[in-house]
């Protein structure tokens, strides 16, 4: 199983971006989706957070700003990031909690990682 993450980079500060996750190898079934991200010299911190079911959390001052949605058919998640700030500067990882085939638990699995950088 592995998560493929894209769509980060360079934007200046009120400017958007779209990260997009894709799941991909012997899935049976997958939970909950989410985007994390982690600054230099601090921890990795949830960004947000979607059910199967569609039902969403997020961190409280990415509220509004933010969307998280997937598609369950494809098994992908994508966060919209807009009125991107300075402070979201930082590498956002996607996590997602997948049973694979054959198996009769959840593992958590994480993305590469995906470089986002807010100029003021």
């Amino acid at each position: 199983v592995q998560l493929q993450a894209s769509g980060g980079g360079l934007v200046q500060a009120g400017g958007s971006l779209r990260l997009s996750c894709a799941a991909s190898g012997s899935i049976f079934s997958i939970s909950d989706m989410g985007w994390y991200r982690q600054a230099p010299g601090k921890q990795r911190e949830l960004v947000a957070v979607i059910t199967s079911g569609g039902s969403t959390n997020y961190a409280d001052s990415r509220k509004g700003r933010f969307t998280i949605s997937r598609d369950n058919a494809k098994n992908t998640v994508d966060l919209q990031m807009n009125s991107l700030e300075p402070e979201d500067t930082a590498v956002y990882y996607c996590n997602a909690m997948i049973r694979r085939l054959w198996s009769a638990h959840e593992d958590s699995y994480w993305g590469q990682g995906t470089q986002v950088t807010v100029s003021s």
